[in-house]
């Protein structure tokens, strides 16, 4: 388990890193996720004991997001104030996020000729 969670810093630091001196727009932690994504296509499968640290980690995946639990309370006086315009930009977001995947998808499907419009096509 050691090593696994050794590697998965690694990659981590890597990306952060590789971000620092590159100036990329990407956070490091994701750039180290593909980099990590990249090694095991390479390397053709996930290895067991990575597999076990995953499944132990996604276990206790719920302790990620106390913190977010403690930061809403902690600023509740905040969120009285403005429920409103995070409200409308929650709902805002997630309308533009479905538009914008769905518009891509079809676009994609279009380019691919499998698109609605050529479902009547041999």
């Amino acid at each position: 388990m050691i090593e696994s969670l050794t590697l998965l810093l690694i990659c981590q630091l890597v990306g952060e890193v590789l971000v620092g001196l590159f100036g990329l727009p990407v956070p490091g932690p994701v750039l180290g996720m593909l980099l990590l994504f990249i090694g095991l296509l390479a390397r053709r499968g996930v290895p067991p004991v990575m597999q076990t640290t995953a499944t132990t980690l996604l276990s206790h995946f719920s302790l990620l997001f106390v913190p977010a639990g403690v930061g809403i309370m902690l600023h509740i006086g905040l969120l009285e104030d403005a429920w409103l315009a995070i409200g409308v930009a929650l709902i805002g977001s997630t309308a533009i996020a479905i538009a914008v995947t769905a518009l891509t998808m079809l676009g994609l499907e279009r380019l691919a000729g499998r698109g609605p419009d050529m479902d009547h096509q041999p």
